[in-house]
């Protein structure tokens, strides 16, 4: 096999590739850039496509069928950027990556500790030698009931965390787990969003899951709620969070991931003016926290990501399944 990749980062993910080749035995060539029409040809005479988070359309996926690439593997757990439905058309088989979940659950813990503790506040403050308390009174986490929307695999693991803090977990899944009988009480969304003084979302980005928190579910909630996202941006309606969080119904946000952010992550656009006004808005919120889409991003996770893309390509190159293939 003879793999591509685009978008890699030479500082973390170029080692982890180089040894999956070296134990692997097959070829491989790289860039930093992001996939594009433009760019297409570097992959002329590979077999496979390793990628990140970004856009795979109906024509940039025919450019890489014409030239014979069979399999695209993303290096994330999710995969709705890639239009599942032209790849197979076009024959293309498609992979998405696994990691452990705890980077993305202790990540998800700090953000609603911070967001409690109004971090970004007290940090703010301090830097320009504002040391009074008014303004900046937290709560425990002990002391709050936790909805978690979504108990797979991360959502599992923030369960258990939140039970160690003491916390009431409530959580609403399609599929409940007995494994977590002892840890959490399974209620509907509604209840889940009424009763919570946090709100964490841990669900796949679905077309089904787009915005399945509006204005009528923000509406439903506790006055002073925080809300969590490490998961995938279209979850939330952006709009109606800034209306909630002007109005004070949303007492905080900690948002490692929003909609629209493709083209942002992971790069510089430090002297960039960003095409992303709601971004914009958000961070001008005390009570908003704001992170680039790295919850998952440990040195565990990379591995991970790294090898499983490489598995799943190996197989698709040996005629084999994969229990990393997307179908």
């Amino acid at each position: 096999m003879k793999l591509f990749a685009y978008s890699l980062r030479e500082y973390d993910e170029l080692a982890f590739l180089d040894a999956q080749a070296a134990k692997n035995g097959f070829e491989y060539g790289w860039t930093s850039e992001y996939p594009t029409l433009e760019n297409a040809k570097l992959a002329q005479g590979y077999d496979a496509l390793t990628i990140i988070t970004n856009p795979m359309t109906p024509e940039l996926l025919a450019r890489y069928a014409q030239m014979g690439i069979r399999g695209i593997a993303t290096r994330s757990i999710g995969y709705d950027h890639i239009d599942l439905g032209a790849a197979r058309d076009l024959g293309i088989r498609v992979a998405h990556a696994a990691y452990p979940p705890d980077g993305v659950a202790d990540y998800t813990v700090m953000l609603i500790l911070m967001a409690l503790r109004k971090a970004k506040l007290v940090d703010a403050a301090a830097s320009y030698q504002d040391f009074e308390l008014r303004g900046k009174i937290g709560r425990t986490l002990g002391s709050c009931t936790v909805g978690v929307v979504g108990t797979g695999r991360i959502g599992e693991a923030v369960c258990r965390r939140l039970a160690g803090f003491g916390a009431r977990v409530v959580a609403c899944d399609p599929y409940p787990k007995a494994a977590l009988a002892d840890v959490v009480d399974y209620v509907e969304l509604d209840e889940l969003l009424a009763c919570s003084d946090v709100v964490t979302l841990h669900a796949p980005g679905l077309p089904e899951n787009d915005h399945m928190i509006g204005a009528g579910e923000l509406a439903r909630m506790k006055d002073g709620v925080v809300i969590v996202n490490a998961a995938r941006g279209a979850l939330i309606d952006t709009a109606a969070l800034i209306d909630a969080l002007e109005s004070g119904k949303v007492g905080a946000a900690a948002l490692d991931t929003i909609e629209n952010e493709a083209g942002l992550y992971y790069l510089d656009r430090s002297r960039d003016v960003l095409p992303n006004r709601d971004r914009s808005v958000l961070m001008a919120f005390p009570n908003v926290i704001v992170t680039p889409h790295m919850a998952f991003y440990t040195e565990e996770a990379v591995d991970h990501m790294v090898s499983s893309n490489v598995e799943a390509l190996l197989a698709f190159d040996h005629g084999e399944d994969s229990p990393f293939e997307v179908k």
